[in-house]
């Protein structure tokens, strides 16, 4: 089966050199990424991740593949489904930015099993943006200040 792309983004409060810093502290991940239990930083490049995933333990790698300070990041997953990452960073303003995030999704199985886990990756990854912009608005944002919600949500094939 081919891959699908689930295309995602979130409007947030800090301006995208805040969002694009706090995306780099990978170690971080599992505050906000849904089952994510431990990312460790082999290398400038690699990272090793621990994840459970529908109710098993999972460990793979990824290696960044771009990366254009305060813009883009791009990874690539090594024995995982998801397959790559492209983080791109956004202005809306000088105080708030858009992050989108295209994941590169291999399901695995029959094409009936394979949609119900894209519209579950899909939905974690919602939910893992949304973690995101409300960790780095508690983070990042002035006292006093209102937050953004607004969710964008595509697929592409």
């Amino acid at each position: 089966m081919e891959a699908d792309d689930l295309l995602c983004s979130r409007n947030a409060r800090p301006q995208k050199a805040l969002a694009y810093a706090q995306w780099m502290k990978f170690e971080e991940f599992p505050q906000f990424m849904e089952g994510v239990k431990e990312v460790t930083r082999l290398d400038g490049k690699r990272f090793h991740w621990k994840a459970e995933i529908a109710g098993q333990v999972k460990e793979w790698e990824t290696e960044i593949t771009e990366e254009a300070a305060d813009q883009r990041l791009a990874w690539t997953s090594r024995d995982s489904v998801i397959k790559g990452w492209a983080m791109a960073f956004h202005p809306l303003s000088s105080a708030k930015s858009t992050i989108t995030l295209q994941v590169e999704y291999d399901p695995q199985g029959s094409a009936e099993d394979a949609g119900a886990a894209l519209e579950t990756v899909s939905q974690r990854i919602q939910g893992d943006l949304e973690r995101f912009k409300e960790l780095i608005e508690k983070r990042w944002r002035p006292a006093g200040r209102e937050t953004i919600f607004d969710i964008a949500v595509g697929k592409t094939y």
